[in-house]
């Protein structure tokens, strides 16, 4: 798997795992923290015996559910060891079946995990170890009602558990103290700032020419393969749509796609059939893309610590990686907040020959309204598509410069929702 030494978080956590402790982890993604639950787990249950479900893990999106297990695998591929993955948007038959035969460590998403807890065959009352992952993301997501019921299926006698998150606000501090027992407290990683191999750059530009300074970028091969985030699900479709007709491979992902929908998406990204990913925050955490050279907001997200995660998707494991913001006049509010985040200012850039100031031939968003009327239209006829190949061009590199204060545009090189089963 190419570990070649633990990280600071498994340095910390699987000692008192293995031996039984709790933990209370504050650790963000990409700091090797899946690791550092799943092994004292799987080796707790080496020699257990096979056939009961001991070991459970939360976690609030189906891509961190699939990664997890995915990982899990990786781990106990010379274990006797079973496993499996209990989300929605797939058939629940081979969950069903898991749950029957009792395998050893089951990974899911609140939501799926209760429509289970309908039937007979779901029965956790062997359960001995529980992990919540990304707890603030599932509070984020209106999951803690949803957690409190399953914990309700789980046995009342005692168990280890786990809590990692990335920040603790007030809720998941209080759901600590209800579920955690004396834990050892692991506190590796701040939630603010980002990791240091990570070279941000903030590009000012009007709203209406966000897409085309992308495309821009693209075709001169300013940047690679990127994930490009957008604030709503119907933006990043129109992202999608605009790539495409250029000739950009695209893919989108958010929560309107379908499950296999997102896994081709992701598994196309991967391979690299596609060069861009269109997304929501919906895999801003817990997706694990190797070798990414870009990650792009498209949009500059409202919470600071949503910027955290968004460019932390580049730069994991010690690699090095480029942050891009496109910042319209109406978003310069939140850039203060970023800036304060990752305590520094981050450098303005512009491209160079990129005209700013160009009309565009199509509205980039639609109203909700007039996509109301267009979708009733399109019940009573048909719709349409897209495809095409890459662009190329030229590599043409432009480095903003200038200070690192609020607003500056420069020349050189310078200073400074929903529920998800």
């Amino acid at each position: 798997m190419g570990f070649t030494e633990p990280t600071p978080v498994q340095k910390q956590a699987v000692p008192p795992g293995i031996e039984g402790r709790d933990l209370l982890g504050c650790a963000m993604t990409g700091s090797g923290k899946t690791a550092a639950f799943l092994l004292p787990i799987m080796e707790r249950l080496r020699d257990a015996q096979p056939g009961t479900t001991r070991a459970l893990i939360l976690t609030p999106t189906r891509e961190l559910a699939a990664q997890i297990d995915e990982e899990r695998t990786q781990l106990g591929r010379h274990t006797r060891i079973r496993g499996a993955s209990i989300f929605g948007g797939v058939s629940m038959k081979p969950q069903v079946k898991a749950f029957r035969d009792g395998v050893e460590i089951l990974v899911a998403t609140p939501g799926r995990l209760l429509d289970h807890f309908q039937h007979d065959y779901a029965r956790l009352d062997g359960i001995d170890t529980l992990v919540l992952d990304e707890a603030d993301r599932m509070l984020d997501m209106g999951f803690l009602p949803d957690i409190r019921r399953v914990l309700k299926h789980l046995g009342r006698g005692r168990r280890q558990t786990f809590l990692f998150s990335a920040t603790m606000p007030k809720p998941i501090v209080q759901l600590s103290r209800e579920l955690l027992d004396n834990p050892v407290r692991i506190d590796v990683e701040r939630p603010q700032g980002t990791a240091t191999g990570i070279e941000q750059a903030f590009f000012p530009v009007p709203a209406k020419r966000k897409p085309a300074l992308l495309i821009e970028l693209l075709e001169r091969d300013e940047i690679g393969n990127v994930i490009a985030f957008c604030r709503t699900k119907h933006r990043a479709k129109r992202l999608h749509q605009k790539l495409e007709k250029a000739g950009i491979p695209s893919a989108q992902i958010h929560g309107n796609r379908s499950q296999n929908q997102r896994t081709k998406a992701l598994a196309g990204f991967r391979d690299g059939r596609y060069r861009v990913l269109a997304a929501t925050d919906i895999v801003a955490r817990g997706i694990d893309v190797e070798a990414l050279d870009h990650v792009v907001n498209f949009d500059v997200p409202n919470m600071a610590e949503d910027y955290i995660h968004r460019v932390g998707r580049t730069a994991r494991a010690g690699a090095t990686g480029e942050a891009y913001t496109f910042v319209a006049p109406d978003e310069e509010k939140h850039v203060r907040d970023i800036e304060r985040a990752v305590g520094r200012p981050i450098e303005r850039r512009t491209l160079e020959g990129f005209d700013y100031n160009a009309s565009e031939a199509e509205r980039f968003e639609i109203p909700v309204s007039e996509r109301i009327a267009r979708h009733r239209a399109q019940r009573k006829g048909g719709g349409g598509g897209g495809g095409g190949g890459r662009g190329g061009g030229g590599r043409s590199k432009s480095r903003g410069g200038g200070g690192g204060g609020r607003g500056g545009r420069s020349g050189g090189k310078g200073g400074g929702g929903g529920r998800s089963r």
